[in-house]
């Protein structure tokens, strides 16, 4: 293959410095990996710069540190032997050529220094194997012993080495194929695809963090339904999520069918992805079915059921982000809160809408009644143009009496118009039973539509209650 130069890639004044740091210290150096491939794919100004040394990388960037402007901070990590420095709103790492060998185990390798190629050889992809010399005899050429730049032009995801032994050496990185097959829209070499097949039970010796890492940046790409499908087909994905597995397939009995859970759910998650880069509500659509698969019954009369699926769904999530140690905290929270009110929505826009409902809605989902409804239009799969249509419009109308009410009624992060302190020091009455029944009929007046949401009109409410209690 010709020699490439690409001394356009290598602009910025960094890498000069890098260069003259090298020179300084007899060492060649290199740009290897994201910086190269995203450039070459024309992915915007990548900000992670990774640059290999042919000799100690935490000696290189301690030398680059010295040369830059304030004299940064070089963060060393000993047991990985690299080395980063930030610079400006780069993130530089530095880490000697080395080869790798690895224990059954164990995805972490045992290293020795190396050549280029020894490290290029150790890298996931051959996209990510690219390197540009930042050495003044050869400045900008591309290092490609891989066809790493055929690949990017046929769009291919391959193992610079045979895929099962890559993938078996470091299985995290059977992630990372699905991952960039997603974001880049690139498809999985068959060869390597099988080999994922082949060592999907070794996914189980990484740690959780380091899956939900990829899971996430599958849930964030423009399309996440080609990783989902992907990691289904490998049969990674009921090893790591098996709830939304359990939702795949379509039973019948007497003629009566359902529709498969699963694949509608990469439809939600797909149609979502279009409007929101919100990622927890991003996994709030992938999870939003996940009760199906436990409720699922079939009745003579009415058919497929799924009753309290979305109650059911919800206590999931929890057992789901716990296993897979994803925060629970507030993000969590919120997951469960969109699955356990999905259906919510769709019954107002199948119904008449009444005030007193899209109240309701408002006052259980507070500041989260707009994600709601986004998830709810996310939720609308149907091939059928002119049930489309109906459900679009439906739910344009319920967007629209949930602005009325709440510009009337203020119910969202609803505040009682009158306070415990002012129905005792009405009623002259210490802490009991009482003051808490007479707030809820208040609350509850209020979202049936009974008084409007103003303290004059709950205090008269409160003043008759009290009368009816004998207080």
């Amino acid at each position: 293959m010709p020699q490439k130069n690409y001394k356009q890639a290598i602009q910025d004044p960094i890498f000069s410095i890098v260069t003259e740091a090298s020179e300084n210290l007899q060492v060649e150096c290199y740009v290897i990996g994201g910086f190269v491939r995203d450039f070459l794919l024309g992915r915007g100004n990548p900000k992670d710069i990774d640059i290999v040394a042919v000799g100690s990388g935490i000696e290189l960037a301690r030398k680059v540190a010295s040369k830059l402007p304030g004299k940064p901070q070089v963060s060393i990590f000993k047991n990985f032997g690299t080395a980063m420095i930030k610079h400006g709103d780069l993130e530089i790492e530095f880490v000697g050529a080395r080869k790798e060998s690895y224990h059954r185990d164990s995805r972490k390798p045992v290293v020795e220094d190396g050549t280029l190629e020894d490290d290029q050889k150790r890298r996931d992809f051959t996209i990510n194997a690219l390197a540009l010399s930042l050495n003044s005899s050869n400045l900008g050429d591309l290092l490609d012993p891989f066809d790493g730049i055929g690949d990017l032009e046929r769009k291919i995801i391959r193992t610079p080495l045979a895929p099962d032994v890559t993938y078996s050496d470091d299985p995290l990185r059977m992630m990372r194929a699905i991952r960039f097959a997603t974001q880049l829209n690139f498809t999985i070499q068959l060869q390597s695809l099988q080999a994922i097949t082949e060592n999907k039970e070794r996914i189980k010796i990484v740690s959780k963090e380091r899956i939900v890492d990829e899971l996430h940046k599958i849930i964030a790409s423009k399309k996440p339904s080609k990783g989902f499908a992907l990691l289904h087909k490998t049969e990674l994905l009921p090893i790591i999520l098996p709830e939304l597995t359990a939702l795949e397939g379509i039973e019948e009995i007497e003629g009566q069918r359902h529709k498969d859970n699963f694949w509608h759910t990469l439809e939600v998650v797909d149609n979502i992805s279009e409007t929101t880069d919100n990622l927890w509500l991003r996994w709030a659509a992938l999870l939003h079915d996940i009760g199906k698969a436990p409720t699922k019954k079939f009745h003579k009369k009415i058919g497929w059921t799924f009753h309290g699926h979305e109650f059911v769904g919800s206590k999931m999530v929890y057992k789901l982000f716990k296993r897979l140690r994803l925060p629970l905290n507030d993000k969590m929270k919120f997951v469960q809160k969109m699955v356990l009110m999905s259906s919510r929505p769709i019954v107002l826009s199948e119904d008449f809408v009444t005030d007193s409902a899209v109240r309701r809605l408002v006052f259980d989902a507070g500041d989260n009644v707009d994600d709601l409804m986004t998830l709810c239009e996310a939720d609308i799969t149907t091939k059928n143009p002119r049930k489309q249509k109906k459900y679009t419009n439906n739910f344009k109308l319920v967007r629209q009496k949930i602005e009325e009410v709440e510009a009337r009624d203020h119910v969202r992060n609803f505040q009682p118009p009158v306070s415990g302190e002012e129905i005792m020091a009405t009623f002259n009455l210490s802490p009991s039973k009482e003051i808490g029944i007479i707030k809820d009929a208040i609350k509850e007046a209020i979202l049936n539509g009974d008084i409007p949401n103003e303290p004059d009109a709950a205090k008269a409410y409160m003043l008759k209650l009290g009368k009816g209690m004998g207080l």
